[in-house]
């Protein structure tokens, strides 16, 4: 018993006709498919098809032996497609992650430096906070990662952007009706201040803070920017968050620039020097496109 055989019997079956089955199903002569039909009831040792006038009926053993033959042929299938999918090299995987929220900036310009590579791995995106995006290389479970310079011993870093910092604040604050909110205008409100999770942007505002001389004791401490949008719209306090949030930003908040020389804060990118990866080396080989392009995200007009 052949494979063929049980094809041929499971197209006569379901079409209910040999002379169907030949042409449509099997393209071929409707005798050479008689013949290979006895010699399956043959094999089998019993007779599978009841031929009548109107057609082709299954007899109980035939009924029997459709589900088998089904089985049997599906597994035949996937035998050979596993066999195929062995015989193909894995795809590469590739690994970015993003500090939370800069994947809408910066993604599109990774694709488009690898758009020759993509079909070829697996590429896998995460968004994650700066300090586990650093761990995450350092570990090599990323490849490359938007982040802020988080020191780690094999972890090398090229800064992409330098993000000013907004201040955030509720859309009916006061200070919102301002184009600009200064330092003098900080010292009066309730300022939002940062955990230890986003220590690089915590200390960047401490150190303007205290360079324009406001000495402010947070009320709340928040480890990301979507904590800080829900804080400020709750609490009436002042955020001051980098600019790269703004796009986010539901209605009830809206952010203003600093006056003067506001801070800013860098975004990198972070990969290990030791990683063979070749699809690493064509984004590195294209990062001054991607710094000379800037942010893919729109800002709001705020």
């Amino acid at each position: 018993m052949e494979l063929r055989h049980l094809r041929y019997f499971i197209a006569v079956a379901e079409e209910g006709s040999l002379t169907v089955a030949a042409e449509k199903r099997l393209h071929t002569a409707q005798p050479s498919l008689s013949r290979q039909l006895r010699d399956l009831e043959l094999e089998v040792g019993a007779q599978l098809f009841t031929r009548n006038p109107r057609g082709i009926t299954l007899t109980p053993a035939g009924t029997a032996f459709l589900d088998h033959a089904r089985l049997a042929i599906g597994q035949a299938n996937e035998a050979a497609a596993a066999a195929r999918r062995a015989a193909r090299p894995a795809k590469t995987t590739f690994a970015v992650g993003f500090l939370t929220g800069q994947e809408v900036d910066w993604l599109p310009h990774v694709t488009q430096i690898l758009r020759a590579e993509l079909p070829r791995i697996d590429f896998k995106v995460s968004s994650l906070y700066s300090p586990d995006v650093a761990d995450a290389l350092q570990s090599g479970e990323l490849d490359l990662g938007f982040l802020r310079v988080e020191p780690r011993p094999d972890v090398r870093y090229q800064v992409v952007a330098r993000e000013p910092l907004v201040a955030i604040l509720p859309s009916d604050h006061p200070l919102a009706s301002g184009a600009v909110v200064s330092a003098r205008d900080l010292a009066k409100e309730n300022i939002i201040g940062f955990s230890d999770v986003p220590h690089v942007l915590r200390t960047v505002v401490d150190d303007y803070l205290r360079n324009e001389g406001i000495d402010f004791s947070p009320s709340h401490r928040i480890d990301n920017f979507a904590m800080g949008i829900s804080l400020v719209a709750s609490t009436r306090g002042i955020a001051l968050l980098p600019a790269y949030v703004e796009p986010l930003l539901p209605w009830s908040v809206v952010s203003r620039p600093l006056d003067g020389q506001p801070p800013t804060i860098d975004l990198a990118v972070g990969y290990r020097h030791d990683n063979p990866s070749p699809t690493l080396a064509t984004f590195l080989s294209g990062i001054d496109t991607l710094i000379a392009a800037g942010p893919a995200g729109v800002r709001r007009e705020s």
